[in-house]
Parts: structure tokens; C-alpha cells; sequence
């Protein structure tokens, strides 16, 4: 990334699941794929226990959700100038959408009704 303005520029603090953090700064119109990427070709020392085989497994979760690869931090209307916290994982595919809220309506099994005469 060139250097910009810091009102051009996002930054993010990345958590792994070992509790490991390292900062990084990125354009709004970086999308998450792109993250990924600067991040696997740029791996921070101290994070070598961590290392992965490709970027295509690297997945940014935000405010518990999962990115897909094309949302942008712009899309995010993330604070320019402010630090964003995200977890950075590895994982191979990315969940169903609604598969969560899915779940939880399939543990459903009772229903209640009521009737008032």
C-alpha cells in the first residue's frame, strides 16, 4: 500500500486465536481477500507458530460475522483514522449464511399455543 493520509487509511488490529495481535494499516477500498493476502505475504514475526500454507485459508471475522472476500473495509464504514479490532483465523471454507439461525430453529421442537375464548 502507498502511503496516504491517515483520514485515507484504515487500521485494524488483528487477534489470532492464540491471543497474538500485530497492527496493520489498509486503504477502504482493500476488501477482505486483499487483507488476507498483505497479511500471508507480510507475516509478522512472532506469529511463525501460526504460519499458514495460503492466503485463500486466512478468514477476518468482524463483530462475530465472517467477511467473504469482496466486502471492503469502506463497505464496513469503519472509523478512518481509528484502530478496528478483528480476529484473523484459518479456516477452508467460509459458514452458510443463516446457517447459525437455521440451527437454532431446527433445536426448536416444542410449540405453545394459546386460545382465548
Amino acid at each position: 500500500m502507498t502511503a496516504q493520509r491517515e483520514s485515507d487509511t484504515v487500521s485494524l488490529r488483528l487477534i489470532l486465536v492464540s491471543g497474538k495481535t500485530q497492527d496493520f494499516t489498509f486503504s477502504p477500498n482493500d476488501s477482505a481477500t486483499d487483507i488476507a493476502r498483505h497479511v500471508f505475504e507480510n507475516w509478522p514475526a512472532g506469529w511463525e507458530e501460526e504460519q499458514v500454507s495460503s492466503p485463500g485459508i486466512l478468514r477476518l471475522i468482524f463483530q462475530g460475522r465472517f467477511l467473504h472476500g469482496n466486502v471492503t473495509l469502506g463497505a464496513l464504514k469503519l472509523p478512518p483514522g481509528r484502530t478496528t479490532v478483528m480476529h484473523l483465523v484459518a479456516r477452508e471454507t467460509l459458514p452458510e449464511p443463516n446457517s447459525h439461525g437455521q440451527r437454532n430453529r431446527e433445536k426448536t421442537t416444542e410449540s405453545s399455543c394459546c386460545l382465548l375464548l
